[in-house]
């Protein structure tokens, strides 16, 4: 197969994080935009982005791009692809779609004239007059901006951050791949100690520890596109291989992961077990206040709460004193935080963060903010 147009989706703010996964995979970017990386690459491109990329949304095939400001440039753009070149005669064929700031408004009715193009295309492809759709799932998507119609295939299925590992919940738990960012953007690695002390369901603990380990992050979960004929099996099954053989069981992983609640800490125990990574990881039931530094130089990654999750403001407030007393007594640690607390940064330390990036939680706008300890001497 030629050389395919890919699009990873990513939440707005995690651009440059996905870009640079991709990158790591080896493939070409075409483009970086707002909430997606379009890239090139094959068959089995699809395969290796669904099983390795940690924080973006979604893998989509870029179909076609045109502009459409009426339902019948819209239709006879649309049947114009080569809709038969994935699409079986048995397929099941979903159509969503969105608009904005486009002519064609109605997202039904697009949604319905692009469904007639491509059932009109197989006709003539199949020479049929129906259709089962009872094989494999093939959502296709419509996205009007502007009045320029992108048309993709997904091929993942439920969102990336569905990692298979989360067995028990806590409330308000931050999505894999948003955690999953958070860890590299600290540039935390393994040989150094990260802490999160408001662990919840272990999430950014899991998250690292799966990074470190070289574990990857699509590897305990199907994907719908793993159904396509198109795609041939021994793809798939070679590069689940290849991800099982990656994986290094002797790495130097120390993580600890700790919560006021005790509820929390068994489910995020119980979370890390089913990931896998458990060894690495050490839990305690304990507050933020009793936390100390086990070595002299460390990491902390975490998602504290918020107003608009749980806890009151003096609650939340005592929680950045404790930080700050922890900060200030042990300079050479690093801390990144994320809140939607605007007023976080003029109520905790004596300086501005080093660094912030605007991130969302779900829907939630957040900052993450990035204050640098002192580094260790080079050896």
């Amino acid at each position: 197969m030629a050389k395919i147009e890919l699009i990873a989706t990513a939440t707005f703010g995690l651009e440059a994080v996905v870009k640079r996964e991709i990158e790591k995979l080896g493939y070409r970017i075409l483009r970086s935009e707002d909430a997606k990386i379009t890239y090139l690459g094959d068959e089995r491109a699809i395969v290796r982005s669904n099983l390795w990329l940690r924080s973006a949304d979604r893998v989509l095939i870029k179909l076609g791009e045109f502009q459409a400001k009426s339902f019948e440039e819209l239709f006879q753009q649309t049947k114009a692809l080569d809709w038969e070149q994935w699409i079986p005669e048995d397929g099941k064929i979903v159509v969503t779609g969105t608009s904005v700031k486009s002519t064609l408004h109605s997202v039904p009715d697009c949604q319905a004239i692009v469904k007639k193009a491509i059932v009109e295309k197989m006709k003539e492809t199949y020479a049929c007059d129906w259709f089962p759709e009872t094989g494999a799932l093939y959502t296709v998507k419509v996205t009007l901006l502007k009045d320029r119609a992108t048309i993709t295939l997904d091929t993942t299925g439920p969102g990336l951050h569905k990692r298979g590992y989360r067995i028990c919940d806590v409330a308000a738990p931050i999505k894999e791949t948003l955690a999953a960012a958070m860890v590299q953007l600290s540039f935390w690695k393994e040989g150094r100690i990260l802490a999160d002390p408001f662990c919840g369901s272990g999430t950014i603990a899991i998250e690292a520890a799966m990074l470190a380990a070289d574990i990857a992050p699509g590897l305990s979960r199907k994907f719908v596109s793993e159904e396509w004929s198109v795609i041939p099996k021994e793809i798939w099954k070679e590069e689940r291989t290849a991800a099982y053989s990656a994986v290094k069981y002797d790495a130097d992983i120390r993580i600890l992961a700790s919560d006021i609640s005790s509820e929390a800490v068994e489910a995020a125990r119980a979370n890390a077990e089913e990931a896998g990574v458990d060894q690495y990881i050490e839990f305690a039931a304990a507050p933020v206040s009793a936390f100390t530094a086990p070595e002299e130089y460390g990491v902390i990654v975490a998602n504290p709460p918020y107003g608009e999750r749980i806890g009151e403001k003096d609650a939340i407030h005592r929680i950045y004193k404790d930080l700050r007393r922890f900060m200030t007594a042990n300079p050479t640690w690093s801390l990144y935080l994320i809140t939607s607390d605007k007023e976080f940064e003029g109520s905790f330390l004596d300086r501005p963060a080093d660094r912030r990036r605007k991130l969302y939680n779900g829907r939630i706008e957040t900052c993450y903010y990035q204050y640098y300890g002192t580094r260790p001497p080079k050896e």
